[in-house]
């Protein structure tokens, strides 16, 4: 029984979420094709957790296609308990065996659910597993998502609520689920505490990531701390601007960071490399409720906005979960992706902390957990069109003078700080940096 949730994830936790390449829509089928690649391109580097996200609950009348429509109607399939089941649909055997083909390859299994009780359960009034109570009982039908018309929120303080979420976690390890992505649940710290006490009960371990990246509650922080990750940011995709977003989010949290128990990770969302969308062919463009940004295609980002993309990863510590078709994968992600320099600084768990800045350009800096005076720094050219000039100055790093720099990307040792080093970078790129002692 895992009594410290914690225990479970001593670094960032690394693996594949189904999202950014598949909405709302990933089948057996699709999932089984990612878990062969995940099984031989990341693994092997330390990845582990292969998520299914959002719907795989939802019933579509497929009519002989693979993926439904964005707008297509859909019901919601629960068991006789008000619990959410797969859709055969999506799942003809249920998504066991898919977790069972998981652990056969040595990977953890995880799935996206959402805050609440659903509520056609709600209607048909469903019992309560265990109790006496029922659906009607312990729903709280003026608490719902914003942008998910799935669910009604449970009401913690009635009778049966907290037995409800003890059986859906119950559920999922039957289903030998690792890790749960709870979605629309950070707004409400009452129902966070109580999947929490949940996971504290259940026989199996299950690591706990808490979305979305907005609408924190200022009371909720004890409850946040209790899960092993919780987004900080919105939806991050191919865009410069999200970038500009989860940099400002990096800032805004850094008062928080000493409060982090080890083991809690900040979440700067998934890793949108590779091939995305892969169930909209055409259309619709732009931003689609439930089902990501844009058409088909392969990722945005240029070189160097990947290689900024993954250093404020690595420098700030978050989990690393890629979102793109693993099949359709381009060497080059891949290769960030497994970069060693980058697993390194973000296996060594520190978030990393702004130390200069200017209009057009920030450093941070993440020091060694445990070696005096080494680490990784990042200094990164903001600016979408103009080259930068940055400045290394050691008293303003706050590292000694007979500091050595190395340079990841180049992997070549640029100089000792013994006088300022000035480096210029193309527009939204980082010099990516070890330092330590010369």
């Amino acid at each position: 029984m895992s009594k410290n949730l914690h225990a479970l994830t001593p670094c960032p936790p690394k693996g594949w979420n189904s999202y950014d390449s598949f909405g709302c829509f990933i089948n057996e089928a699709r999932a089984l094709a990612n878990l062969r690649v995940f099984a031989e391109r990341l693994k092997p580097h330390g990845y582990e957790y292969f998520v299914i996200d959002a719907g795989w609950f939802r019933r579509y009348d497929l009519a002989g296609r693979e993926f439904p429509g964005a707008n297509d109607p859909y019901a919601v399939d629960f068991d006789a308990y008000g619990r959410p089941v797969p859709t055969p649909g999506f799942f003809p055997r249920g998504v066991k065996p898919l977790a069972d083909a998981c652990h056969a390859a040595g990977v953890k299994f995880g799935i996206h659910m959402m805050r609440g009780i659903p509520r056609a359960a709600v209607a048909a009034n469903t019992p309560v597993l265990g109790t006496s109570y029922r659906a009607q009982d312990i729903a709280k039908v003026t608490s719902t998502c914003t942008w998910c018309p799935d669910n009604y929120g449970v009401d913690m303080t009635r009778p049966g609520a907290q037995a409800y979420y003890d059986s859906v976690i119950a559920l999922l390890a039957e289903w030998g689920v690792d890790f749960i992505k709870y979605d629309d649940i950070i707004p409400v710290p009452s129902e966070v505490d109580a999947v929490v006490s949940a996971i504290e009960r259940c026989p199996r371990d299950i690591v706990l990531s808490l979305s979305p990246g907005n609408g924190h509650e200022t009371d909720g922080w004890n409850s946040y701390f209790r899960a092993n990750m919780f987004r900080t940011t919105g939806d991050v995709w191919d865009d410069r601007n999200d970038m500009r977003w989860v940099f400002t989010r990096w800032q805004e949290f850094m008062p928080m960071v000493e409060r982090l128990p080890r083991g809690c990770w900040l979440d700067m969302d998934m890793i949108p490399f590779g091939e995305l969308q892969v169930w909209n062919e055409s259309g619709p463009h732009g931003h689609i409720l439930m089902n990501g940004v844009g058409t088909r295609r392969m990722c945005l980002l240029n070189a160097a906005q990947k290689r900024s993309f993954m250093a404020m990863r690595a420098l700030g510590a978050s989990p690393l979960m890629m979102g793109g078709n693993l099949p359709a994968t381009d060497d080059e992600s891949f290769a960030l992706l497994t970069h060693a320099d980058v697993l390194a600084c973000n296996n060594n768990g520190v978030v990393g902390k702004l130390v200069a800045y200017t209009d057009a350009t920030n450093t941070w800096r993440t020091p060694h957990r445990s070696q005096p005076n080494t680490g990784w720094l990042g200094a990164f050219n903001r600016h979408e069109t103009a080259t930068q000039q940055i400045i290394l100055d050691a008293e303003v790093l706050g590292l000694p003078k007979a500091t050595r720099i190395f340079d990841i990307w180049q992997q070549k040792h640029l100089a000792t700080l013994n006088t300022p080093l000035s480096v210029t970078l193309g527009p939204d790129d980082v010099l990516f940096a070890r330092y330590c002692p010369a």
